[in-house]
């Protein structure tokens, strides 16, 4: 299945098929708001400012899978990204990235590009893949990275 064929629901209720971004460079981020890494967001918006009229779209997916770090409803999730950081780019409704309820984008990620020694799970809060223009699955990054040390690699598929 191409990247492309996948439909998400946005927070605000608007079901989109990820056809819209061919051509695009696409950051896909699994976020949450009570995290250590939620600082990120702040990354991820100024990323998308930058490089949005370059081609780079941003979509976060709130997950509330490690640690009870995203309780709120998509509303509450919306409305403290927005006042908090300013954040413009989507944000899809809350989703599991693990389990049996696993977004199917999510496996197509996760098979795509596994994690440290082949695995698939996806381990905490702000794991990043980035897709290329042409919907190939490039990169995992790990919670850790943050949003400014994967730049380079975003600039180099704009």
């Amino acid at each position: 299945m191409s990247i492309y064929e996948h439909a998400i629901t946005l927070n605000t209720g608007e079901e989109i098929t990820l056809e819209q971004y061919k051509g695009n460079v696409l950051l896909i981020v699994n976020t949450a708001s009570k995290c250590g890494f939620t600082p990120q967001y702040d990354g991820l918006e100024a990323l998308y400012k930058s490089y949005k009229d370059k081609g780079l779209a941003i979509i976060g997916f709130p997950c509330d899978q490690f640690g009870h770090q995203e309780p709120g409803n998509d509303d509450d999730i919306a409305q403290f990204c927005a006042m908090n950081f300013g954040v413009t780019f989507p944000l899809s409704t809350k989703i599991d990235v693990n389990g049996p309820n696993t977004l199917p984008l999510y496996d197509e990620l996760k098979n795509k590009a596994p994690g440290l020694l082949g695995s698939k799970r996806i381990k905490w809060n702000f794991t990043k893949f980035l897709v290329d223009t042409s919907g190939n699955v490039v990169k995992r990054y790990a919670p850790t990275a943050k949003p400014g040390d994967i730049e380079k690699d975003i600039i180099a598929l704009l």
